[in-house]
């Protein structure tokens, strides 16, 4: 199991087969679902999928979407971090994402800003990378406020898989750089 970022309340490590019960309390939640299409998993089978799916993108891209462990507790409480994506989306290919989701019990707890700050510093400072996108349903003003706190900016909206209306938000290296000079 390697450990790729810690945080004071948090661990981000990578997803381990291990982490199927805890995967499948995630996503077969239908509130997690709530602004992503509402597709709950409905199986174990299918959480264990979605973790073999993510450990090939560590194999293939070099990066994948971690496991969150709070340390106080060490639960598995959901996943974040950064994603390349390479269909395209909102006329746009071979980008890097930030993205988190968590069981519902740890929401409201700044949880996923905390995770999505050690992503990107983690993305500017160990890969490299040059800009960092996030997307969120426009409904979802939670996770939008989330990005914002992570020093995200409104570029505009595009409609997801021709069905969910989301604003894109990102940051460059240079004003990650100027806003963490403070």
């Amino acid at each position: 199991m390697k450990i790729i970022q810690e945080t004071p309340r948090l661990i981000l490590r990578e997803l381990m087969p291990s982490d199927d019960e805890g995967m499948f309390a995630l996503d077969s939640d239908p509130l997690v679902h709530r602004y992503l299409g509402n597709k709950p998993i409905h199986s174990i089978d299918q959480a264990r999928n979605v973790i073999d799916m993510v450990r090939q993108q560590y194999e293939e891209n070099g990066i994948a979407r971690w496991a969150v462990i709070e340390k106080s507790s060490g639960d598995f409480i959901g996943w974040s971090g950064l994603k390349l994506v390479k269909e395209y989306e909102n006329n746009h290919i071979n980008f890097y994402d930030v993205g988190y989701r968590l069981i519902p019990k740890y929401w409201g707890q700044g949880y996923a800003t905390e995770s999505a700050m050690a992503a990107i510093h983690y993305g500017f400072t160990e890969i490299k990378m040059s800009e960092i996108i996030g997307t969120a349903n426009v409904e979802n003003h939670a996770s939008r406020k989330a990005l914002e706190k992570c020093g995200l900016t409104f570029v505009e909206q595009f409609t997801y898989q021709n069905t969910i209306l989301c604003d894109w938000l990102k940051i460059s290296i240079e004003d990650w750089k100027k806003k963490n000079r403070k």
